[in-house]
């Protein structure tokens, strides 16, 4: 089936290149406000003389545009860390990092990744993409899709984040990156870079490679205090039950390549990109518990330690796409089809020792081994028709389709160990490690919902109208999605292996740019949206003690949440290229997928139910962004340039337990710093703070809040000529922190009476990390 895709796009390819029946697509289609312009010679990428803005697109939609001149100077790692200096982004990752963004704080699922304008297969389960695979090296630029269009597919709730790749025809010339990063236990970790754009033959081509050494080394504590039935009300916290410490260190490398070739002969274009990521980690954790908040001496009876876990994770990740487009003007107006391939693979194998010994006494300490082994692999191909008629001088009508399909396979194997040591009660645990005491694991078996396929099929049609006259651009149009997806999941019984479901959907939108003045403009749009429900709610399983001692049923028969949402902004352009924008935004949402209690007992028996996932829920999300770049030379400083942003967030949504926001949603999340350019001396420094505040989220059997300290970033730099500039840069200057505290509970009806069955308060920091980097230009 892969092979054939391949031999279909390849064909396809060869097809369309010999074809002179295809226009150029709008570039709205593909990387959404990208425009013409001149090619960027490399040593202007390797040297960034002034201040860099925030960019002011033309297109009818909300976008927000940011070069990588943005961003360079603070030497992002990741497109992740790029994102952080935008409005409404916030991140739930562990410190020093930035994996699933969420845009207006909704979680990951809500907000759709798109790379070069087109949709990416992830690993998780709600289709989001961990943005930290993409190397900010290989970036022109990120744009922020407040709302919708009629040309992409609506899985866009929150909004859309779209990461264009640097073309052939976006540089001449090459250059060179090398440095390195010091974390807070002194590991030295490599990063090289190098990019190159030319002619080649009738066209352009971009050739990009990366290597980025990945190190996060974290130190969490945990304090967990036992039942206090006598204080429901609010939690007494001096029930101390015990403590657990924590080292947490991710290691890896990640090895990148993009590449694009571009021919343009005026009526016809084609281009054809490629991009590869791959990921070896490796995620090592060493704990221990103690009976004592402070103490930290041998096991028990003697001692304080009630046991000692290490777990391993190694982790190893690819993911690629290629897509072939071709677009050509001819007397009909212009057509473009692209056809795409994209493909996600994971294998992870963890495995996880513990010795306990809180035993009785005389009885010898417990042990534990078990091997959890994932793999998923997740493939999409796709093509995308799209064909303009011009209607006048200033209105156009477009119309299209889409096909998709997509194969998703989720393996979760898992085995156990038998002990083949003696722990004993004079174990060291400074010294020695519970994987001495392993034997051989057993054979795997697959967890519970955790070997399945999922086929899902798309069907999409839509046209909209585009107006462009003297001081308004708009945009109407009507999209329409037809979905057929089959799941077959291999650990339940036959009569349920496979299991079928369809839907549809109609997805208005309209948007606007009115301009006041030259500087001044009000931006607005409507659209509806939609959310595809994850996949591990889908699957047929039952999993037993899944929701706390209750256990959680799928629902192959789940419908996509729908939205309406509604964008009103107002931007204003200050000098010659600084902007400030103000934007309201509020969604209402339907059919919210919620868990239910079916009734029926749960494998626990009495007090537990099994529940299971269905589209009961309704929920509204809003709030206010605002940004500002800008130099200062209104007061006489232009090489001193200011940047900002801010976003007021809040939601509401109905549970079991009463109203709520959006689960982990941050109340607000800013970002504020400045950059001083001194051209005589062909240097510059600079700084930014960052904050997000702290968010909620409630299911059933726990509530967890989660806050985060600020982060503080500062570099400096020094350029020499016009092909060459180093920079130090030193971030997370502030030790960032993490804290959560959980409140945990057996069922529903405990959480419901604040009868608690354990209350946990954990921390994680990490300290500051350095770098040095040179680019040269060729």
């Amino acid at each position: 089936m892969v092979a054939n895709k391949w031999l279909m796009l390849g064909c396809a390819s060869l097809a369309l290149i010999s074809s002179h029946a295809f226009a150029q697509a709008p570039a709205a289609a593909d990387d959404i406000a990208k425009t013409d312009g001149p090619i960027t010679q490399a040593s202007d990428i390797v040297v960034i003389a002034g201040i860099g803005y925030r960019d002011r697109t033309d297109t009818p939609e909300p976008v927000l545009k940011y070069g990588t001149e943005y961003f360079q100077r603070f030497e992002p790692l990741t497109a992740g860390d790029a994102l952080k200096r935008v409005p409404s982004v916030t991140f739930l990752s562990d410190v020093i990092e930035s994996d699933a963004p969420r845009l207006r704080g909704l979680p990951p699922g809500y907000t759709q990744i798109l790379i070069n304008g087109e949709r990416v297969p992830g690993s998780s389960a709600d289709r989001s993409f961990f943005l930290d695979r993409i190397p900010a090296e290989l970036i022109s630029s990120v744009e922020i899709v407040r709302s919708s269009s009629a040309r992409r597919t609506g899985d866009a709730v929150a909004g859309s984040l779209n990461i264009n790749l640097r073309d052939g025809y976006e540089l001449n010339g090459g250059y060179v990156r090398a440095g390195g990063l010091v974390y807070d236990d002194n590991e030295l970790e490599p990063s090289l870079g190098l990019v190159w754009g030319g002619a080649v033959g009738p066209g352009r081509l971009l050739l990009g490679a990366n290597l980025q050494g990945r190190h996060n080394p974290k130190k969490k504590e945990s304090y967990r205090y036992g039942d206090s039935p006598e204080n429901n009300a609010d939690y007494a916290t001096d029930e101390f039950d015990n403590r657990e410490d924590q080292t947490d260190t991710r290691d890896g490398k990640d090895y990148s390549f993009n590449g694009s070739y571009e021919i343009d002969t005026g009526n016809t274009n084609f281009k054809l990109n490629g991009f590869y990521v791959k990921t070896d980690r490796t995620e090592t954790e060493r704990s221990f518990e103690y009976d004592d908040a402070t103490a930290v001496t041998g096991p028990v009876p003697t001692g304080n330690l009630l046991s000692d876990n290490a777990n391993v994770a190694k982790i190893d990740q690819e993911n690629f796409t290629i897509d072939g487009k071709l677009s050509h003007e001819w007397s009909a107006g212009k057509t473009s089809v692209r056809v795409g391939y994209a493909k996600f693979i994971e294998d992870r194998r963890e495995t996880e020792y513990e010795i306990g010994f809180d035993v009785d006494e005389g009885d010898d300490p417990e042990f534990e081994g078990a091997l959890t082994q994932t793999d998923i692999k997740d493939q999409e191909f796709s093509v995308k028709l799209e064909h303009e008629v011009p209607l006048s001088e200033t209105m156009k009508f477009v119309f299209g389709g889409f096909y998709q399909d997509k194969n998703r396979r989720t393996g979760i194997f898992e085995a156990e160990s038998d002990d083949n040591g003696d722990a004993g009660f004079d174990w060291n645990q400074f010294e020695r490690n519970p994987t001495e005491l392993a034997g051989a694991f057993g054979d795997l078996e697959a967890a519970d919902g955790g070997d399945n396929r999922i086929k899902e099929k798309r069907r999409d049609a839509f046209a909209l109208v585009e107006g462009n006259m003297d001081s308004l651009k708009w945009e109407a149009g009507l999209r329409y999605e037809h979905t057929k997806v089959r799941i077959s999941d291999y650990t339940v019984d036959a009569d349920l292996r496979d299991q079928k479901a369809s839907y549809d959907a109609f997805l208005p939108s309209a948007s606007f740019k009115y301009s006041l003045t030259a500087s001044d403009r009000i931006i607005g749009s409507v659209a509806r949206t939609l959310r595809r429900p994850e996949f591990n709610y889908i699957s047929p399983a039952l999993l037993e003690e899944e929701v706390g001692d209750s256990d959680l049923l799928g629902n192959p028969q789940l419908r996509p949440e729908k939205a309406w949402g509604v964008d009103l902004g107002y931007e204003h352009r200050m000098g010659t290229g600084g902007i400030v924008g103000v934007n309201l935004f509020y969604r209402k949402i339907k059919d919210l997928i919620e868990l239910t209690n079916t009734g029926v007992e749960g494998s626990e028996g009495e007090g537990t139910f099994v529940y299971q996932p269905k589209n009961v829920g309704d929920g509204k999300v809003w709030g206010v962004e605002f940004d500002l770049s800008t130099n200062l030379g209104v007061i006489g400083l232009p090489d001193t340039g200011i940047f900002g942003n801010v976003s007021w967030l809040d939601s509401e949504v109905t549970d079991f337990a009463g109203k709520r926001r959006f689960n982990d949603q941050s109340k607000y999340v800013y970002n504020f710093g400045f950059i001083q350019d001194f051209p005589k001396a062909e240097a510059a420094f600079g700084a930014t703070y960052r904050k997000q505040g702290a968010a909620f989220g409630r299911v059933i059997s726990e509530e967890v809040t989660t806050t985060y300290g600020a982060d503080l970033e500062i570099f400096v730099e020094k350029r020499f000529g016009k092909k060459f500039t180093i920079r130090a840069v030193g971030s997370n200057l502030l030790n960032g922190a993490k804290r959560e505290v959980f409140n945990k509970f057996d069922n529903l009806a405990d959480q419901l009476d604040r009868n608690f069955d354990e209350y946990e308060l954990e921390s994680e920091k990490a300290g500051p990390v350095f770098q040095v980097m040179a680019r040269m230009a060729f």
